[in-house]
């Protein structure tokens, strides 16, 4: 007679999600490979607006203005492009930029993403139900499918986990028509290089797209409210920033709100606070999100929001109802695709009884793909200068670095914060090429609490970027005052 465990008499825990973008999919994919019961309910495809519309596009276009600029830029190198023309003299070509061809290729990258996320959530034996759901007290989720959404499909769980997203926000003095008045989920829709491209709005979203439209060739107005361009970020990364774009041929308008754009006969004109005008071909709107927690059951489930419509949850993704959990911007925690998967992995791990991590935004690393990028992890400068953490603060330009002067990169740092008496490293920025790569081992030197002198003592390749990392770090010595064990 076969003896069976306690455990072959438990009931299979079953988990429905609701969005299917980063957290969503995060969610969905653990669930199952813990051998729950899945169903996972998405409007638009697997990925979400994250994948088909903002992040895997957005950088996708970024990845094209790095191009540009990398072919412009080399002749500083050396290399130098000639054409012949038909007498035999050499003719300079000039980079041409093809929006529209930029622009299929990008879109059919976000859609094959989206596709390869699907085929593994089938694999894994996740069930996908295609239409706009909505909560149906505690335990359901109601999809609307079939033609104009007239089916219902009532998906009942043990589990629920919300990952809808946000969406961008409008503003009634400046409504987006798709065509000269645009969010950045509509710029994947223009034929040709603006010729006068308008962004309204400084923050990550707007420096990201004045940055790349800049490189591809387009003229470009940034119109900022604050003093600086990305404001909230590291002031020393911010004003790098700034200085690249002003010398690149962007205007940058600080200080100026966008009262009202409107439409033109062949263009869009921007009027500001002070009366001024701005005239252009088309204008980017980024000027923040909203997330798409609006008449989808939320409260009918006893979910608690903010004023602003977020949910609120804890640091395990969990909201006010025990057996809900929630997951990426439509959430109170940082909006970040990354961010968004963990609590998708956390919220399930945390409701199937698995080991759960609390979130820290200490651990959290962030980029942003302007060029040069700029990668941020950990406690920052301004912690250190308002009294928040006793601590050291060390940068270093990049132009001291023997392999940027090789790649020709004038622009950039790589800066640490330490911990006073003990050394250990709590922060850091990046402002260079590829930041987001080369922050990693700063990110892992916050999360295992390594120090400063601890970090030095790793080698690094002679001649590199990371090289700069390390030399930083040793000229924190002095910072680590306690003796080090190891030494």
């Amino acid at each position: 007679m076969e003896i069976m465990s306690p455990l072959s008499f438990e009931r299979t825990q079953s988990v429905a999600v609701l969005g299917g973008g980063p957290g969503g999919y995060e969610a969905a994919l653990a669930a199952a490979q813990q051998g729950a019961e899945v169903t996972l309910v998405e409007r638009a495809g697997v990925g979400g607006s994250a994948v088909i519309t903002d992040v895997v596009p957005s950088k996708s276009l970024i990845a094209t203005a790095d191009a540009a600029v990398a072919i412009s830029e080399a002749s500083d190198l050396g290399v130098q492009l000639f054409a012949r023309s038909d007498s035999g003299t050499p003719l300079k070509p000039e980079v041409a930029i093809n929006l529209a061809a930029v622009n299929r290729r990008l879109l059919a990258l976000a859609r094959q993403q989206s596709d390869d996320m699907r085929a593994q959530l089938i694999e894994a034996g996740v069930r996908i139900i295609s239409g706009h759901g909505r909560l149906d007290g505690p335990h359901a989720i109601i999809a609307a499918t079939g033609p104009g959404g007239t089916d219902f499909d009532r998906v009942e769980a043990d589990t629920l986990v919300v990952s809808v997203g946000a969406s961008p926000r409008e503003l009634p003095s400046a409504k987006p028509d798709g065509q000269r008045i645009l969010t950045w989920t509509q710029l994947y829709d223009m034929k040709s290089l603006p010729e006068h491209l308008i962004v309204v709005g400084s923050g990550v979203t707007g420096a990201e797209f004045a940055s790349a439209y800049m490189n591809l060739g387009a003229k470009v107005t940034l119109i900022s409210s604050r003093d600086q361009v990305l404001p909230g970020e590291d002031a020393d990364a911010a004003a790098v920033i700034e200085k690249v774009f002003k010398r690149g041929g962007m205007t940058v308008l600080s200080k100026c709100r966008a009262e009202k754009v409107e439409r033109t006969d062949d263009g869009v004109v921007a009027t500001l606070s002070d009366g001024r005008t701005v005239e252009g071909s088309h204008c980017l709107l980024a000027v923040g999100s909203i997330p798409n927690t609006a008449d989808i059951g939320l409260e009918e489930a006893g979910i608690q929001l903010t004023e602003s419509g977020h949910i609120q949850v804890n640091r395990v993704a969990r909201t006010s109802v025990p057996n809900i959990y929630a997951a990426g911007d439509c959430t109170t925690f940082v909006p970040l695709a990354s961010v968004a998967a963990m609590q998708g992995r956390q919220a399930v791990f945390h409701a199937l009884g698995d080991t759960v991590i609390p979130l820290e935004r200490r651990r959290i690393t962030a980029n942003i793909f302007t060029a040069p990028e700029i990668a941020t992890v950990g406690q920052q400068q301004k912690d250190i200068e308002s009294g928040l953490v006793n601590g050291y603060v060390h940068k270093l330009p990049l132009a001291a670095n023997p392999r940027a002067k090789m790649m020709g990169v004038k622009d950039g740092f790589v800066k640490i914060i330490a911990r006073e008496g003990s050394g250990t490293v709590i922060g850091g920025v990046i402002v260079a090429p590829r930041a987001s790569e080369l922050i990693y081992p700063i990110a892992i030197a916050v999360e295992r609490r390594l120090t400063v002198d601890q970090v030095s003592r790793v080698f690094a390749v002679y001649p590199s970027l990371t090289g700069s990392i390390t030399d930083a770090a040793r000229a924190m010595h002095l910072v680590q005052r306690d003796e080090d064990p190891l030494a």
